[in-house]
């Protein structure tokens, strides 16, 4: 079970997120999916995830997801990950910047049924609100 588990982790980050496949998502996660991480004013379930998933690839069209460690146990899936990308387009009333980031993050998953059904991230905001200009530098100013 864990190895399929990881098989479609490795679907979700490849195909939803490196490749936009927004048309497998219905597949691959849950209708009552519900994401730890997203954005209050998005609506719930696998609805919610698309339009996530939507929100960042507009923001970042190129971004890109580097599996660096995955473990399985039981129904759970860790992931860490490094994601880069360039800000190309409005994300959260941030005008696009034309800036590369790059950061990591943690991303626990749970599968049941085949499917994604619950998710926890956390990823370095910071890092990547520094990188395109909107947070200034530790250091830099008050």
């Amino acid at each position: 079970m864990s190895e399929a588990n990881k098989t479609l982790l490795r679907r979700v980050y490849g195909e939803i997120w490196n490749q936009g496949k927004l048309d497998i998502i219905d597949a691959l996660i849950a209708v009552d999916y519900e994401g730890h991480y997203l954005n209050p004013d998005l609506p719930a379930g696998r609805e919610g995830f698309r339009q996530y998933v939507k929100m960042i690839r507009a923001g970042f069209p190129d971004a890109h997801f580097t599996i660096e460690d995955m473990l399985a146990a039981g129904d759970k899936v860790v992931t860490r990950y490094t994601v880069r990308g360039t800000h190309q387009g409005a994300l959260m009333g941030i005008p696009p910047t034309g800036r590369a980031i790059e950061a990591t993050g943690i991303g626990i998953s749970r599968i049941a049924n085949g499917q994604l059904v619950e998710s926890w991230a956390e990823y370095d905001q910071l890092k990547i609100l520094t990188q395109v200009g909107v947070v200034s530098p530790l250091g830099e100013g008050v």
